[in-house]
């Protein structure tokens, strides 16, 4: 048994693989972190970093500095191999764990005995179980020699550092011995409560917990979209039904970006299509609400050429999918911009994303970006997509038509 756990490898450096190395490495674990992207790997080894994320910079260039974190394409030997891959959804929203297997198959060669193997990707129930038969199928020898866990993160874009290390954690082992080795790892790195469980328990509990996000979502998204044909101001309205003391409905949006919860529920659906009908419909209302936006820029700008007889200038607020974050993935902003841009609109566009130097990072947008104080400046339409904490201040131009789907002027 081994319960020294110095040396880790992580497999994936992205929003999550990169801040819980580089956590780790802060607490002097020796940690190779390692990526498939060339560039990436440079980046971290330089002490710099690829995302945007309060803290994380400062800690990255200590811990490369002290040596405690490195790079590389290719993993090594190490005591504790972690995962933190993507599990996007394929067509016909079925999930993809092709990225978990490669990464498994990456360190097998890697695995003695003794070493604990870790899965925080979000996947599909029975994922754990899976990649451990693939593991001792081609490593037979090492079957019950090694501990298996699956442990998903539970953290906030923009304060991913501080909630990976007080958030409580689930950890749910292929059996109770590899679960109660994984609770001893992490308690040198997470304070807060670690609660046992099994592999296929943690994997549903982390689907669940994004599907309760979404429901909850999906109802405030439903009623916006409710109060407009009802000429009622949605965003007093919340804030009203809110004063209930068992109420608490959330804010609405352009619709349910992210790795997470535009995708894990889908999970769910794929395997119980009977009996998820309130999980699918959250989804397909959250899907529906970009449709509805788009639809209402559309409009908004047709009535504009018809009003003015010229062409509008329509600024573009913000692309990531939620605010003061640059993480783009699955966001709805992206959607809305690239279907009017695809519409062909008489129109010409200003797009604005505060946390991102170039829209040519995201490989989604052929556009160039703008200063927001710049595009503000110049629209004839202000569409607010998400909330950046830059656009709270800029003053309200009478001459503007403003569309805000994200609750800057609430």
């Amino acid at each position: 048994m081994n319960e020294k756990f110095e040396k880790v490898v992580m497999i994936g450096l992205g929003y999550i693989g990169l801040p819980t190395a580089a956590l780790m490495a802060s607490k002097k674990f020796n940690v190779l972190g390692v990526d498939i992207n060339q560039s990436v790997v440079d980046t971290i080894n330089d002490g710099l970093i690829h995302i945007v994320e309060p803290d994380l910079s400062g800690i990255v260039k200590d811990v490369v500095t002290k040596k405690t974190l490195r790079a590389s394409t290719q993993p090594d030997f190490a005591d504790v191999f972690m995962i933190a891959v993507p599990t996007p959804f394929k067509e016909g929203f079925q999930p993809d764990i092709s990225y978990v297997e490669k990464a498994t198959r990456a360190v097998i060669p890697f695995l003695k005995e003794g070493n604990l193997f870790i899965i925080e990707s979000t996947s599909p129930v029975g994922t754990t179980k899976k990649m451990t038969e693939i593991i001792f199928s081609e490593r037979p020898e090492l079957k019950d020699k090694i501990y298996i866990s699956y442990c998903p993160e539970r953290v906030l874009p923009g304060k991913v550092i501080y909630e990976l290390e007080h958030n409580d954690r689930v950890i749910g082992g292929i059996n109770p011995e590899s679960a109660a080795i994984t609770r001893e790892f992490y308690r040198k790195i997470v304070s807060s409560n670690l609660y046992l469980t099994n592999s296929q328990t943690a994997e549903m509990c982390k689907l669940v917990e994004n599907s309760s996000r979404d429901v909850s979502i999906a109802f405030a998204n439903e009623l916006s979209m409710i109060c407009e044909q009802a000429n009622i101001n949605v965003w007093e309205l919340i804030e009203l039904a809110n004063k209930h003391p068992r109420v608490n409905i959330l804010t609405p949006g352009t619709g349910v970006g992210g790795h997470c919860i535009a995708v894990d529920p889908w999970f769910i659906v794929a395997d119980y299509p009977k009996e998820a009908k309130l999980i699918r419909s959250a989804r397909e209302i959250n899907s529906y609400k970009t449709l509805w936006v788009i639809e209402r820029v559309k409009n908004a700008i047709l009535s504009f050429n018809v009003t003015h007889k010229r062409q509008p200038k329509v600024a573009f607020m913000g692309l990531a999918f939620k605010p003061n974050i640059d993480d783009l993935r699955e966001s709805p902003a992206i959607q809305v911009v690239s279907a009017i841009q695809t519409a062909k609109m008489d129109a010409s566009f200003l797009v604005v994303e505060p946390n991102l130097y170039t829209a040519r990072e995201t490989h989604y947008l052929n556009v160039d970006l703008v200063d927001y104080n710049e595009a503000y400046a110049a629209a004839d339409i202000v569409v607010f997509l998400v909330g950046h904490k830059e656009f709270l201040d800029l003053a309200q131009n009478e001459n503007q038509l403003e569309l805000d789907f994200c609750g800057i002027r609430k």
